[in-house]
């Protein structure tokens, strides 16, 4: 009666041909978890950006979606979106905008890292209807520079769209 089992080679070809495909896999599985990460961020931005449209509309109020390193007031030039980004009703009309004293924030996240945020407005105010809200663009990047970038454009009406490439230019990632 033979004895059952494999033999040393079939063992290390099994191997050679599992670090083979491994080896193939890796990079595809790494360029999954970038795109997820960006992916995520992104979305997060547009529910965002939805949600304080709406809520602007059902409270009559103006509501501020903007960049903080601490979830109590807004960044200045010293802060970025990827540090992170909050939303607030805007419940007194001071420059810059903050939230009042005990108000709850509607939103507020911490993008993952290895993403770079950018964008061309510090905040972004959006205002009950028939009044004009702040448009602007905000640049999602990681490691892999503009090339794999995308885009959150945000028009004057308040609306979000994603782009993988400015209208006039290329996307950038700054610094």
């Amino acid at each position: 009666m033979p004895s059952r089992g494999y033999t040393l080679g079939e063992l290390l070809v099994v191997l050679a041909v599992a670090a083979i495909g491994l080896g193939l896999a890796l990079p595809s599985f790494e360029r999954l978890q970038l795109d997820v990460r960006r992916t995520s961020a992104v979305n997060a931005f547009v529910g965002a950006v939805q949600l304080a449209r709406s809520e602007a509309a059902k409270r009559a109020r103006p509501v501020v979606l903007c960049k903080t390193a601490d979830f109590e007031r807004c960044g200045g030039a010293d802060v970025d979106f990827d540090q992170g980004f909050m939303v607030f009703v805007s419940e007194d009309n001071v420059r810059p905008p903050r939230p009042a004293a005990g108000q709850p924030l509607l939103r507020a996240y911490r993008p993952p890292p290895g993403i770079l945020i950018t964008a061309n407005r510090e905040l972004f105010e959006f205002r009950p209807f028939r009044s004009r809200s702040t448009n602007g663009t905000v640049t999602f990047c990681d490691r892999r520079g503009a090339v794999e970038a995308r885009a959150v454009i945000v028009s004057y009406t308040g609306r979000p769209r994603i782009a993988e490439s400015a209208p006039s230019r290329p996307l950038g990632c700054g610094s």
